[in-house]
């Protein structure tokens, strides 16, 4: 388990275009935290650290905003708040990306997709484990001040 401490949005976004140089096909970023902890502004570090120059923004009314063609890899951003089981993620459509994505998926609001609660330091769920050529980074980010935050994750694969 890795851990980072953000005192800003820009250190957040950083962070981002940091884990933009890892991520390879087949990449699935789950994040867990509450309103305003910075997960979408990681994501916009991390489209921006991918060559994705369109303006990113959390899609919390429409799901799923697709980058195919626009950066090194296509990107999944995926906004799970409105949803409140894998059932309703499955109805909807999304669960390829979550599973065996062709890019790099990035999911707020990823505990939606879990069945049981997870943090940081345990093995997760025999209902979420990656396929073969999956990698998933799991990330839990909690409020430790006004600007501050802690950012805990932690890379699964096959």
């Amino acid at each position: 388990m890795a851990l980072f401490i953000s005192n800003s949005p820009e250190e957040t976004f950083d962070l981002g275009r940091q884990w933009a140089a890892e991520v390879s096909p087949g990449w699935v970023i789950g994040l867990i935290g509450d309103l305003g902890s910075g997960k979408t502004q990681l994501i916009k570090g991390l489209s921006a650290g991918m060559g994705i120059e369109a303006a990113v923004s959390s899609p919390t009314f429409s799901l799923l905003q697709e980058h195919d063609e626009e950066g090194r890899l296509p990107l999944a951003h995926i906004d799970l708040y409105r949803l409140e089981s894998q059932t309703e993620i499955v109805g909807a459509g999304l669960e390829h990306f979550l599973v065996s994505p062709h890019g790099v998926t990035a999911v707020e609001w990823y505990d939606r997709w879990l069945v049981t609660k997870w943090q940081p330091g345990q093995s997760i769920p025999e209902s979420i484990q990656p396929f073969d050529g999956v990698t998933l980074r799991m990330a839990v980010f909690s409020d430790i001040g006004e600007t501050k935050r802690e950012i805990k994750y932690e890379d699964f694969s096959d």
